[in-house]
């Protein structure tokens, strides 16, 4: 099977932050001509991304994370695929609208995208790519955004091949889980195919939190390293400054300008006081798509929020003085 490609912006994250409020501009491609626009589709060309910070030096020359490292290397990735899981594939000739609705209705938050002319991967569709498909159309709110109800997916691919597509990261379920979190530091990607060499299939997308979900059910006990008992503010896990946030009367969308502008998954809410009172995830801008009220982004985040689903149940917080193993 030929060698599969995937664009990587809609995956990639980054620590760089900052504080936003209702005033943010819009920076809406419209009216652009062709280099902006690909800066506009591709922020990262343009960001003054920073490093993560390193672990103290007594921690990161610890020889108890050996043991990680041993868990991880006698783990393969087909071990941590759930017994019972889905993966739904999208074809390039599918709408835009009709992919984003069967990422809610599946509760999911990206696909593979199929290519049934090339028979091959070309790459993911993600929430991402719905905030950069919102940001890239919307004018006003007495506007319609018609490309969304039109567009097919092989259409946005279009737009969005300015720069050069990179080769597939992905992995063989028989590879360890210690190359898999290797793959994902190096590459700097939220999610990572299971895709069989033999066969070619995708058989899962590994994640962080499922590689989390995986460390904490199975890696407990004596072995656990002496490192979880330390504080998430001495290590370090986390972002501690130039935290991105937005206000109540922040504009829905200068919130997604956020979202891709400094490659941040979620922005808490604060008042006026400072103080959190809510958090707005990339994941619920998919209610604009369930909601069909995506012609609309002047609206407040508060107000976006009140089409979020009973499912939410609040915010979760910690303390930096709280041990990783509680966290």
């Amino acid at each position: 099977m030929a060698k599969r490609k995937i664009d990587l912006d809609d995956v990639r994250s980054d620590s760089t932050e900052a504080a936003v409020d209702s005033e943010t501009p819009r920076n809406r491609a419209i009216s652009l001509d062709e280099p902006e626009k690909r800066k506009f589709l591709h922020p990262r060309s343009r960001s003054n991304s920073q490093p993560p910070e390193p672990l103290p030096a007594s921690t990161a020359d610890s020889p108890s994370l050996e043991s990680y490292a041993k868990f991880m290397k006698s783990h393969t990735c087909y071990t941590i695929i759930p017994k019972s899981s889905k993966l739904v594939v999208f074809d390039t000739n599918l709408h835009v609208k009709k992919a984003f609705m069967a990422l809610i209705q599946n509760s999911m938050r990206a696909a593979p995208v199929w290519d049934s002319r090339t028979q091959q991967f070309v790459g993911m569709l993600t929430v991402t790519d719905f905030i950069n498909i919102l940001r890239y159309y919307y004018r006003s709110p007495l506007v319609h955004m018609d490309e969304l109800e039109e567009h097919r997916i092989e259409t946005w691919r279009d737009l969005k091949a300015a720069e050069p597509r990179p080769y597939l990261i992905s992995i063989d379920p028989m590879e360890s889980l210690h190359k898999a979190v290797r793959k994902l530091i190096q590459n700097q990607v939220h999610r990572l195919p299971v895709v069989d060499k033999e066969t070619g299939n995708a058989l899962y997308i590994l994640t962080h939190k499922r590689l989390l979900h995986f460390l904490h059910e199975n890696f407990r006990g004596e072995n656990q390293p002496e490192i979880v008992d330390q504080s998430i503010g001495h290590l370090r896990v986390g972002t501690f400054s130039n935290i991105a946030f937005v206000l109540e009367t922040t504009l829905l969308i200068s919130a997604l300008n956020v979202f891709v502008e400094r490659r941040v998954s979620a922005l808490p809410i604060v008042d006026s006081t400072g103080k959190v009172v809510d958090i707005y995830a990339k994941f619920d801008v998919m209610n604009l798509a369930a909601e069909k009220t995506y012609n609309n982004l002047d609206i407040s985040v508060k107000r976006a929020l009140e089409h979020r689903g009973q499912w939410y149940k609040g915010v979760c917080t910690c303390l930096a003085t709280e041990t990783l193993r509680t966290v």
